[in-house]
């Protein structure tokens, strides 16, 4: 039990190690809970401990069964809430017509009911229903279909002469479209009453948007929602990895005539496919962070069960093919094993690039020795050099360590001795200088190599014109997470994602293992190429020691790039071996209260809403738990 709340209190304070229990003394746990709202703070950590112990000790997720049911409580819109929305309605000077697409084959007629039914329920009235059957035989679909289209002027009805599948489907019933913006709606699924007020209202807000989607959850037979999925704003890369848009999405038709809607040969995938031609069009994207679809899960449907299209899941590797081949990207393109939906980009080098590894450092040979020894035994990628930033080492092992490099690799070893007080930013931006290479890869010194083609991997990203830094998975020794991504506003400034999840984890919808845009990732382990890093004017150097690497990556997020995190790029991180505490001595917290002043001052937007993570999930714990 001791063990238990010991890992929940580590989690909740966000600490990156474990908590010792002998410094949970009462006073400092009073302090804790006064330093910040004292009731929120310590009624939440007091909630979330007891919850946490539940649930390892009796392994019961209550987090499932409750969290979002209290979410909705707080979140989801009343009756008498629908009714003012709609009083505002006719306050909006643009009023789009939505045209809402409903390709139809052999329907469950209870599913298809309630889904037209959430149609027609929709505050928001201009809209017309666009269905197209494909040649159901299911008895009643068609005698219901035509029932809804005698008996409302705003249902469109086409009924295909033979089966065509779904694309050909919905091309038909996108052909019965005339409305200025097209909603696809699957005649299993549910629309939130509210859901076209909420695409209209920002509309309103703003008329250049060309897609704009919602977040979703899963709705059983009965009806009960739940496993909501609460998604970032626009992120290419992670697109690139699952199709995260899905549903609610709403597109300009204009474009969607251009592109001649869905493709044929897709089937399954063809949404993705849709998706990735409309994205290369415009990027004039809106997320609308709101639960407005509801995604039915049944014996029949593919949310149900992994295999019920294999085929889908095919073509979206086709989709994703074509998709960089477009993007005049040569690579290759796979399923990851085990996540379904889910798929690894790999980009072709274009050259042979030299990487310059810069390593800070300071005595403790064996720890620099484990780490440029991994390097050089398990990289598959050779064209590299090593520059260790010596920050005034005193220890003669150390230097003899660094004379014996400089003897067995020649010119791809250099140490540059640099007698400064401690600086992160400057050691790096001096090694930058000093490098030869045309990607650098900050790296900390208390690292070990696990993944051998990690330089390559990194590579195949960091080489790409819109990418700016490349991090990685970083494991404790453990094996458990140290680092799988960096969300700003975490624990009020910025911090790694799924600390202490264990490495083969898959995280929140699959987040862990899969490919994704971050507005940061750590410099423990950061490839960047060298001109964007210069272009950036390097590291603030006013930053010594912490929030340096955040800072760097928000400056590359605002020139136009964005940051990736790999996980087929695994390390072990040993976190700070050679330099310790930062927090030990009383300069160094007032070191760590200038480093807070200054990021609150400069980064305040990103702070409040980092694009990258879910407003709806919360900023007091690291493993994208949902905020209630």
């Amino acid at each position: 039990m001791k063990r238990l709340i010991q890992k929940a209190i580590s989690e909740l304070t966000l600490s990156k190690t474990p908590v010792d229990m002998k410094d949970v003394t009462p006073r400092r746990v009073v302090s804790f809970l006064f330093k910040k709202k004292a009731y929120e703070r310590g009624s939440r950590m007091l909630h979330k401990t007891a919850r946490y112990v539940v649930r390892k000790t009796l392994g019961i997720n209550l987090f499932d069964s409750s969290g979002y049911k209290e979410w909705k409580r707080f979140n989801s819109p009343t009756a008498s809430d629908l009714k003012e929305y709609k009083k505002l309605i006719p306050n909006f000077k643009y009023q789009p017509l939505i045209s809402i697409v409903l390709p139809v084959y052999n329907s469950n007629l209870k599913f298809l009911e309630q889904c037209c039914d959430s149609v027609f329920n929709q505050i928001y009235e201009n809209w017309e229903l666009c269905i197209s059957d494909d040649y159901s035989t299911i008895p009643g679909v068609i005698e219901y279909l035509k029932q809804i289209k005698a008996s409302n002027s705003k249902v469109k009805l086409n009924f295909r002469s033979e089966n065509g599948h779904i694309s050909a489907n919905t091309n038909d019933a996108i052909e019965l479209a005339s409305g200025e913006f097209v909603a696809f709606l699957d005649h299993d699924d549910l629309l939130a009453p509210e859901a076209l007020y909420e695409i209209v209202k920002e509309l309103n807000a703003d008329q250049t948007h060309d897609l704009i989607y919602s977040d979703e959850d899963f709705v059983d037979a009965r009806g009960n929602t739940g496993n909501p999925y609460f998604k970032p704003d626009w992120s290419p890369e992670s697109f690139l990895a699952r199709n995260y848009i899905t549903h609610l999405s709403v597109f300009r038709k204009s474009i969607l005539n251009e592109l001649s809607g869905m493709r044929t040969g897709f089937e399954g995938s063809q949404d993705y496919d849709l998706l990735l031609r409309f994205t290369e069009r415009t990027q004039n994207i809106k997320h609308i962070p709101k639960v407005l679809y509801h995604w039915r899960i049944h014996n029949d449907s593919s949310t149900d069960s992994d295999a019920a299209k294999p085929y889908a899941y095919e073509a979206g590797v086709k989709a994703l093919t074509e998709a960089l081949q477009r993007r005049g990207i040569n690579g290759t393109v796979a399923l990851q094993e085990g996540m379904p939906g889910y798929y690894e980009v790999h980009p072709e080098l274009k050259e042979n690039y030299k990487v310059s590894i810069i390593i800070p450092s300071k005595n403790e040979a064996e720890v620099l020795k484990k780490c440029i020894d991994s390097i050089i035994e398990k990289s598959t990628y050779k064209n590299y050099e090593i520059i260790v930033i010596d920050n005034d080492s005193t220890e003669e092992s150390f230097h003899k360590l660094t004379d014996q490099y400089k003897s067995n690799l020649n010119d791809r070893f250099q140490a540059i001795r640099l007698s400064i007080e401690f600086n992160f930013s400057t050691l790096m931006n001096v090694g930058v200088k000093r490098s030869s290479g045309d990607f650098v890869l900050l790296l900390n010194n208390d690292m070990e190599v696990i993944t051998p083609n990690w330089i390559q991997n990194m590579l195949e990203f960091a080489q790409l014109k819109d990418i700016g830094a490349v991090g990685a998975k970083l494991l404790y020794p453990n094996g458990t997470i140290q680092h799988s991504g960096t969300v700003i506003g975490l624990g009020g400034i910025a911090g790694h994602t799924f600390i202490g999840k264990e490495a083969n984890d898959d995280g929140y919808f699959y987040a862990i293992k899969s490919i994704n845009n971050y507005s940061a990732v750590t410099a423990a382990c950061l490839m960047i190429k060298k001109e964007k890093f210069e272009q950036v004017n390097g590291f603030e150097e006013k930053l010594p020691v912490e929030f340096n690497d955040v800072d760097f990556c928000l400056r590359v997020l605002e020139a136009g790039y964005r940051n990736v995190y790999l996980p087929n790029v695994e390390l072990y991180h040993y976190e700070s071996l050679s330099r310790g505490n930062p927090h030990a001595s009383e300069e160094s917290h007032k070191k760590h209260l200038h480093a807070v002043k200054y990021f609150k001052e400069h980064w305040k937007k990103y702070i409040e809403h980092d694009p990258s993570y879910s407003p709806n999930l919360t900023l007091m714990s690291t493993h994208f738990d949902i905020r209630v």
